[in-house]
């Protein structure tokens, strides 16, 4: 069996453990422990200039490069970086409270999943910013850990936990971080470009019968989007809900236009279990492909 088949297998277990166990405790988790030193690094290099960024995100990289190669099973590495589990978990309690029209609980729980300005959301608002989340974040929490697991192993899969948590900690486009944050937000964007088109691919085979809406939905959707990924995840899904996603929003105060996408009517409560079991099946379509590529793999290479 060829290392490829062996990345393969073990980015699918890493999956499989995340669905089962879960995420470590916060206090003990590595990527809360990854942040907590990055902080450390901003305090001493930041300066409002891209390349104190550079400097900032080459530290990032370096850190999770060593950790990867420490923890040398990719099925670990995996599993550390992905959070579907918690993802979809959290959603659902924010959908259930939505449900049963308690509107300041789910806005209170809100900001786990989102950067978007509660306070002014009803319930549909509330429905919409939960299945954005979902969608993008099941690239950035699950289909990217594995891929880059699949194809670089270990270090693979923990460089790419380090990307995407230095842009959550300064990929933001405010006065502080527009410059210093550029580098960690375009990494991101880069790592995570085929794993988004990877979650459209998996959308659309789930819904055969609705594989042309959702195609065009990209196609049309997908470019006006600010972000080059979250984009295709998020148009992906609003078209096999039949549901229309994106719009006007607001973060920190500061109104945003964002694009419409999908063309059907604007989510409802329910539409947040609806997305939920989207995106599970998603991550065992992923699962399921991993292991045919190892399959594979073992009978090419004669076992």
């Amino acid at each position: 069996m060829s290392r490829l088949g062996q990345t393969c297998l073990g980015a699918a277990a890493g999956l499989v453990i995340d669905r089962v166990v879960g995420e470590p405790p916060s206090d003990a988790h590595p990527v809360a422990e990854f942040g907590k030193a990055m902080g450390r690094v901003e305090q001493a290099l930041w300066a409002d200039r891209r390349l104190a960024g550079v400097a900032y995100a080459t530290v990032g990289v370096a850190i999770g490069a060593i950790g990867g190669r420490l923890m040398k099973s990719t099925a670990t590495a995996v599993a550390v970086a992905a959070a579907g589990r918690e993802l979809r978990r959290v959603a659902m309690r924010i959908g259930e409270a939505v449900v049963v029209g308690d509107l300041p609980a789910a806005r209170a729980e809100l900001p786990t999943l989102v950067g978007r300005d509660p306070v002014e959301l009803d319930d549909s608002g509330i429905a919409a910013a939960v299945i954005e989340s979902v969608a993008e974040n099941s690239v950035d929490a699950v289909i990217a850990p594995a891929f880059w697991g699949a194809v670089a192993g270990a270090p693979g899969a923990a460089v790419y936990r380090a990307i995407n948590t230095m842009d959550a900690m300064v990929g933001r486009r405010n006065e502080r971080y527009s410059n210093f944050g550029w580098a960690a937000a375009r990494l991101d964007d880069v790592a995570n470009y085929i794993p988004a088109r990877i979650f459209a691919a998996l959308v659309v085979a789930l819904h055969q019968a609705q594989a042309r809406q959702i195609v065009d939905a990209i196609r049309q959707d997908a470019p006006a989007h600010p972000s080059p990924n979250a984009g295709f995840a998020e148009a992906a899904v609003a078209a096999a809900l039949d549901r229309q996603l994106g719009g006007p929003l607001s973060y920190e105060g500061v109104a945003e236009e964002r694009p419409f996408l999908g063309a059907g009517p604007r989510p409802e409560p329910s539409d947040i279990e609806a997305a939920v079991g989207l995106a599970d099946r998603v991550e065992i379509a992923a699962v399921g492909l991993l292991v045919m590529a190892w399959l594979i793999d073992r009978i090419v290479s004669g076992g």
